[in-house]
């Protein structure tokens, strides 16, 4: 691991990077973050991450101390830093309750702690896209949105890393998770779509799911193309006969999935709505790039 680390308006190397032993984000796991990337050097879709990231912290009671002017400029400063050699940047803000006493009363952590991680983008192989990924349904069910609801980008994340654990184990791309009602509702790092008679499908946020920054462009990227996208309920049954399948995230953009549980999905190969939004996808993000 190679990054480069701003912790309130500090910039060092990886190694440097230093957090209190009484940060609330590390005692009890409060805090909240966004994971973003750029494109040709600019964070894709950047008011949205941070509109999500202002509900996440409204969802916890959490005051974020900075406008998303002065984030941006922290990011651009950090990714300076950086000097990715004209890579693409992975770019992780996060805030968490901050430093104090071990008590769970807010009056203890008046700061917020605010840090920003970057490093060099990584992408999928070609292949993944080219050829599709297997993915396993895991056995982890996804939290209860009356317990932590999905809804909020935490720093708590071990309900996702049991799945993710499970399905690494299992020799898989990702896992799907499963709610409390037994319907489908997101994988460990990604949101999850079907493809059934030309239109595509993916759970509703009632099904206990973070309402994915690449999840919504997926509406909007439909829409453009003339392909129908749809909030469903959905179930195995419903994955097992789709036409095509797909998870989508910041990092991964839109990846094919061909098999479940060693089991096709269609043909076993990526279909054409799978292709067709994610290359409107890259369109508009390289669009986007361009125009800055």
């Amino acid at each position: 691991m190679s990054a480069t680390v701003n912790v309130n308006g500090r910039i060092t190397g990886d190694r440097d990077a230093v957090v209190s032993v009484f940060d609330h984000g590390l005692l009890y796991g409060e805090g909240i973050y966004e994971t973003l990337r750029t494109y040709h050097g600019r964070p894709f879709l950047y008011a949205r991450h941070m509109r999500r990231l202002r509900n996440s912290a409204r969802m916890i009671n959490l005051s974020l101390p900075f406008s998303d002017a002065d984030m941006a400029s922290g990011i651009q400063e950090t990714m300076a830093a950086a000097n990715l050699g004209g890579g693409e940047a992975y770019i992780r803000v996060l805030v968490t309750r901050g430093v104090g006493d071990l008590t769970y009363d807010l009056k203890a952590t008046p700061v917020p702690s605010v840090i920003i991680i970057v490093k060099t983008q990584v992408d999928p192989a070609p292949e993944a896209y080219h050829v599709g990924v297997g993915v396993v349904i895991v056995d982890v069910v996804r939290n209860h949105p009356g317990t932590v609801n999905p809804m909020i980008k935490s720093n708590n994340l071990l309900n996702s890393a049991l799945a993710a654990q499970e399905a690494i184990r299992r020799g898989a791309f990702e896992g799907i998770m499963r709610n409390y009602r037994g319907e489908l509702s997101e994988c460990t790092t990604a949101n999850l779509f079907i493809v059934k008679d030309g239109a595509a499908l993916t759970p509703p946020l009632t099904s206990g799911l973070l309402p994915g920054i690449t999840r919504e462009f997926i509406f909007d990227m439909g829409r453009e193309i003339g392909v129908a996208v749809h909030e469903v309920v959905l179930h195995d049954d419903d994955l097992f006969s789709a036409d095509e399948a797909f998870l989508t995230s910041t990092t991964r953009e839109a990846v094919p999935i061909v098999t479940v549980d060693d089991r096709p999905i269609g043909d076993g190969r990526p279909g054409p709505v799978t292709g067709a939004l994610l290359a409107a996808f890259r369109r508009h993000a390289k669009a986007d790039a361009m125009s800055a």
